[in-house]
C-alpha cells in the first residue's frame, strides 16, 4: 500500500529535477544555445505563442543564433519581446532574419548567473522536501486508519528519505555542473 505512495513521491521529484534541468538550459554560459529562446512568448495573431513556434532558430556559429520568422511581419514582435527579456542580448535583423550574438560573460554577470543556479537548485531541494512532508503525513494517517502496521510506516518513512536524500544530491550535482559550465572562460 505504502509503496505506490513512495513511487508517486519518487515520480513527482523526478519531475523536480527535468524542471531544474529545463531551467539550467534556459541559462546562457557564453555560448549560443537555442534552448534560451524557449521562455520568450511573441504575440502572434491575438496569441501568445512560443519563439519556436513562429521562427525557425539556428546557431551557424558558436556564439550566433539566428531566428529566421516564417512570417516578416514577425520581425519587429520578436525583436521587442527579446528586449524586454532578461537575456541581455541586442537583437539586430536585415528584414529577414534576425540575429542574436552572444557576448562573453564578464565575471560579474557569471556570479549573477551562479546565484540564478542556486537559487533555481534551492527552490527544487525545497519542491522534494515538500513532496517528503506531503508522503509522510499520508504515510501517519495510513498508519492512524490501521491500513498499515508501525513497521511499515517506519519501512515507508526510510526508503522515502533515501529517495529525497539522492534527489538532493542529484540537484546538487546538476547544480555545481553548470555553475564549472558558467564559470569556465
Amino acid at each position: 500500500m505504502y509503496k505506490a505512495k513512495i513511487e508517486d513521491a519518487k515520480s513527482k521529484m523526478e519531475k523536480t529535477l527535468v524542471a531544474l534541468k529545463k531551467e539550467f538550459s534556459t541559462l546562457r554560459a557564453g555560448r549560443a544555445n537555442p534552448q534560451i529562446l524557449d521562455k520568450i512568448v511573441v504575440d502572434y495573431y491575438g496569441t501568445p505563442t512560443a519563439l519556436s513556434g513562429v521562427a525557425n532558430i539556428s546557431s551557424p556559429e558558436p556564439r550566433m543564433l539566428v531566428i529566421a520568422p516564417w512570417e516578416t511581419k514577425m520581425i519587429g514582435p520578436i525583436e521587442k519581446e527579446i528586449q524586454k527579456s532578461d537575456l541581455g542580448i541586442n537583437p539586430s535583423n536585415d528584414g529577414r532574419v534576425i540575429r542574436l550574438v552572444i557576448p562573453e560573460l564578464n565575471e560579474e554577470r557569471r556570479k549573477e548567473l551562479c546565484k540564478q543556479v542556486k537559487k533555481a537548485a534551492e527552490e527544487s531541494k525545497v519542491a522534494v522536501r515538500n513532496i517528503r512532508r506531503d508522503a509522510m503525513e499520508a504515510f501517519k494517517k495510513m498508519k492512524k486508519d490501521s491500513q498499515i502496521t508501525e513497521d511499515d510506516q517506519k519501512t515507508a518513512e526510510t526508503q522515502l528519505q533515501k529517495a529525497v536524500d539522492d534527489y538532493i544530491k542529484n540537484i546538487d550535482k546538476v547544480s555545481q555542473e553548470k555553475e564549472k559550465e558558467i564559470m569556465s572562460v
